[in-house]
């Protein structure tokens, strides 16, 4: 029979358990750690269900936190998605500079190898920050930090693509890299959605078709100065 006496250190020891998890929810959650946890977490999710499908409510349960947990740290769903293509262009931006060659043409490919298998081993962070409407001047214009951490990264690689042309002005600079961004762009989607057939590609191998696309030619602009004397004459 149970008795006031042996309820007690029962009670107690169901109380220090639920003391426990409240600390440790409290310890490992605190000071912006969340944050981290959720983009984390969302990083992972989107690559299981894909970006649109995201949701804070899932996302709050699998850690174990309220529902209203994560608007602390994020005013909606969109404010996350934001802070998860800036940390994926943050991570673009640091594969660019580790990008490695002997030549500024040998850089330029080992970026674009890299830009690509980015693309192929996390395609739905891949949309969420080249394919998405979160640049698109909407309701909700685009996050400031989104929009920081994103000029970098394309400074970073437009700063590659004028290496390997010492001789060229600002517009054929532009142009260059925005042609070269193109074609690693769209192959990257064609080879995603699974539009590459056999009977386009015949004994081609990846390997192939990837050295193909960044050994593309492109014709750069003449130099302003160029055409101006050209137009007078």
């Amino acid at each position: 029979m149970l008795t006031l006496l042996t309820l007690h250190p029962n009670v107690s020891c169901v109380n220090i358990v639920f003391m426990s998890r409240d600390s440790t929810d409290q310890s490992t959650y605190h000071h912006g750690d969340l944050r981290s946890a959720l983009i984390k977490a969302a990083a992972a999710e989107i690559e299981r269900s894909g970006y649109e499908n995201l949701s804070l409510r899932e996302l709050a349960a699998s850690l174990d936190v309220s529902r209203a947990a994560p608007y602390r740290h994020f005013a909606d769903r969109r404010a996350l998605l934001a802070a998860l293509a800036a940390q994926g262009f943050a991570e673009l931006a640091e594969i660019y500079r580790a990008a490695a060659g002997k030549t500024p043409q040998a850089r330029l490919a080992a970026s674009g190898r890299a830009y690509l298998a980015f693309a192929a081993e996390r395609p739905q962070l891949f949309r969420l920050m080249f394919v998405s409407d979160l640049f698109n001047a909407g309701a909700t214009p685009p996050d400031p930090a989104l929009l920081q951490v994103a000029g970098t990264c394309y400074a970073l690689f437009e700063g590659m693509v004028a290496a390997t042309l010492p001789d060229a002005d600002d517009r054929a600079i532009k142009a260059t890299t925005i042609a070269h961004m193109s074609s690693s762009y769209g192959f990257a989607l064609l080879r995603m959605d699974d539009r590459l057939k056999p009977f386009m590609y015949g004994r081609l191998t990846q390997s192939e078709l990837i050295d193909a696309v960044l050994s593309t030619k492109v014709t750069a602009l003449p130099r302003a100065a160029g055409r101006k004397r050209r137009n007078s004459t």
